[in-house]
């Protein structure tokens, strides 16, 4: 189930690396126990620091008998006797109490999810494709009774990047501070600094043969504070779409839409690709590819490393 689907039960397992999910999931449980007993107690437990015993005394009745939720997180981390421990936990759960597992992902803990299999599960992976962005971002605006232009969400998506916690705060800022439909012209006066400094923006213009421009952009993403990785990482992921789409044409649409990308995002890609040759592509995937291990350590200076890759796409493109 889905994290707005989440409802109270004796045992109920949060798994997946989406922590604004999840924490949404353990609000909207509370909320629904909370309904029925506004005295509900609620208690957190860090399997990572957990001693043994600490989940039979949190899930023990209370002197006053109110309900209960217990939240075990972190069991992606968690101590053999926090696993254990849960693990025993599923065999005499406590009645009246609602208990949480988060784990978020990863081998550890394997025992315990088998053993989980059966009950509730909040899934709460991870989103990143741009296409589950921007669903993100129309469905936090549907959920405030507001819309935005394509185009809009799209300049949001680029602004604000793929952290959720802040694509969630930047839809409820731009809820509270405008009315109507929600333009570009809009994300652009809120976000303006950050749309013009990302490195969306940045591999968009190298891909489209503007090494000017992208070197300007680069270099006041670096001012402004921007880490090289997340740069040469949006570099790849422009050339990786445009490979993928590249590999389909004439194959028919059936094809493109196999690849799991948004229409928008095949377009833009074919209308791209019109200036590419696979010769071209090839090295500046090869380029980018040296530039993501430099800057992960194989360079003492990493911005040069960047620099020089985008300004070796723009050249690519055309070749």
């Amino acid at each position: 189930m889905t994290w707005q689907e989440a409802e109270p039960a004796p045992v109920v397992l949060i798994r997946g690396g989406e922590d604004l999910f999840a924490e949404r999931a353990v609000a909207r449980i509370v909320a629904a126990v909370r309904a029925q007993d506004p005295t509900v107690e609620v208690v957190s437990l860090e399997a990572a620091d957990y001693g043994t015993g600490m989940l039979a005394v949190a899930t023990s009745p209370s002197l006053f008998a109110e309900a209960k939720v217990v939240l075990l997180t972190g069991l992606e981390h968690g101590s053999d006797q926090a696993l254990a421990d849960a693990r025993a936990y599923l065999d005499r759960p406590a009645p009246g109490v609602v208990v949480l597992l988060r784990h978020g992902g990863g081998a550890r803990g394997r025992a315990l999810l088998d053993a989980c299999r059966d009950l509730p599960t909040v899934a709460v992976d991870t989103i990143k494709s741009d296409g589950d962005k921007t669903a993100f971002v129309t469905s936090e605006l549907r959920t405030a009774g507001r819309r935005a232009e394509p185009r809009a969400v799209r300049a949001l998506v680029d602004a604000v990047g793929s952290d959720l916690r802040e694509l969630a705060s930047a839809c409820a800022q731009l809820v509270a501070d405008t009315e109507g439909l929600i333009g570009v012209e809009t994300v652009q006066r809120y976000y303006a600094g950050r749309v013009e400094a990302t490195g969306f923006q940045v591999a968009d213009a190298a891909v489209a043969a503007d090494a000017g421009t992208a070197v300007a952009l680069l270099r006041h993403a670096f001012a402004t504070g921007v880490d090289p990785v997340p740069l040469v990482a949006a570099l790849a992921m422009k050339l990786r779409v445009l490979a993928k789409v590249a590999a389909t044409r004439g194959r028919g649409s059936g094809a493109a839409r196999e690849l799991g990308l948004a229409p928008w995002q095949v377009d833009r890609a074919l209308t791209e690709l019109r200036h590419w040759t696979p010769e071209g592509l090839a090295v500046a995937i090869g380029a980018v590819a040296e530039a993501d291990a430099q800057v992960k350590g194989e360079s003492r200076d990493r911005a040069y490393a960047v620099e020089r890759a985008v300004i070796r796409v723009a050249q690519a493109a055309g070749r």
